[in-house]
């Protein structure tokens, strides 16, 4: 699976407003910042989190962008799904060559593979939590070997 800028960057300044306490907020120059990217791109990614139902944003003084929901609440697969631009669904649409449409749309060994791994991805990432991305890379690490391996021993059984 590869994972798009738009959608990376989406997911750290998630992870940004994840840290914060419940009545602080970021700046959109805050969250550029803190991320590396540009101010407009930083709005971009808001703004479409903020459709989205991810994200808030406050007018003010004491204004920035917040958690819509709590953490705990948000999985990854949602976030993925709101902030990719190349839907799997699309994929035979996607490579059909010098043609209008594939020349193995009706009969392909190929698409079961595919959607086969992007089902895989999705589940996965479906019991991911935005919450347990925040923290240091090897807490994170950590984490996230404990609960595969968790979830491995509850399949065996």
């Amino acid at each position: 699976m590869k994972i798009s800028a738009q959608e990376e960057y989406g997911l750290r300044c998630l992870v940004q407003l994840a840290t914060l306490g419940e009545d602080e907020a970021l700046t959109l120059p805050q969250i550029a910042e803190r991320e590396g990217i540009s101010t407009s791109n930083a709005g971009k990614l808001m703004w479409t989190l903020n459709n989205a139902g991810f994200v808030k944003s406050t007018r003010g003084a004491k204004g920035g962008y917040s958690l819509d929901r709590p953490a705990e609440e948000i999985y990854l697969n949602e976030v993925i799904s709101v902030l990719d631009k190349d839907e799997i669904k699309g994929h035979c649409d996607s490579y059909t060559g010098v043609q209008d449409s594939c020349v193995h749309t009706g009969d392909c060994g190929i698409r079961s593979v595919i959607m086969g791994l992007h089902e895989i991805v999705e589940n996965a990432l479906s019991n991911i939590t935005l919450a347990q991305l925040v923290g240091t890379e090897k807490k994170v690490d950590e984490r996230f070997h404990r609960i595969q391996g968790l979830q491995s021993t509850l399949e065996l059984n």
